[in-house]
């Protein structure tokens, strides 16, 4: 089962590197990971998605993070009432008899043309994994060059930061 967790950690250099070695070490496939910095300057919060077989095996991988010494807080996001966004950006082949075909499936989706040239376009989609998905496979029709995905962010709902819970 995938699991979504906030790690806040001191914001140094080589602490994304010792987490993500840390979970690899173990055998547990990240799906994916986001790091970036806070409201607080000291702090960078990393996102992510680890696939693990059970709670014991996720409760594993929570504890030797933990024992991490730049580690601040671990927010288990999976069954906490929040938001899941990632951002995508698609090179699309673009010609001139398919190109306002491509226009109406990016405002269908919701997404944003920020480049466009003669032989291609790129399109900018932010939403939940599934949303992405299903753009990408509608834009195969067209043809996709390229394809850049952030991984997941995620926050929880409501006035309590990670930090707090």
């Amino acid at each position: 089962m995938k699991h979504t967790l906030a790690v806040l950690v001191e914001n140094r250099p080589g602490v994304l590197t010792h987490i993500s070695g840390l979970i690899s070490r173990r055998a547990f496939n990240i799906e994916s990971i986001a790091a970036g910095h806070t409201e607080d300057e000291a702090t960078t919060r990393i996102t992510i998605d680890v696939e693990v077989d059970d709670q014991i095996a996720l409760e594993q991988v929570v504890n030797q993070l933990s024992k991490l010494i730049d580690v601040i807080k671990i927010v288990n996001l999976t069954h906490v009432d929040s938001i899941h966004r990632e951002l995508a950006l698609i090179k699309v082949k673009a010609s001139k008899v398919n190109r306002s075909d491509l226009v109406d499936i990016v405002e269908i989706f919701r997404a944003k043309i920020v480049d466009v040239n003669r032989e291609t376009m790129v399109i900018e989609l932010t939403g939940e994994e599934t949303k992405i998905d299903a753009f990408c496979e509608v834009l195969m029709d067209f043809g996709i060059i390229e394809i850049v995905r952030t991984g997941k962010i995620a926050l929880s709902r409501g006035p309590v930061a990670a930090k707090e819970m």
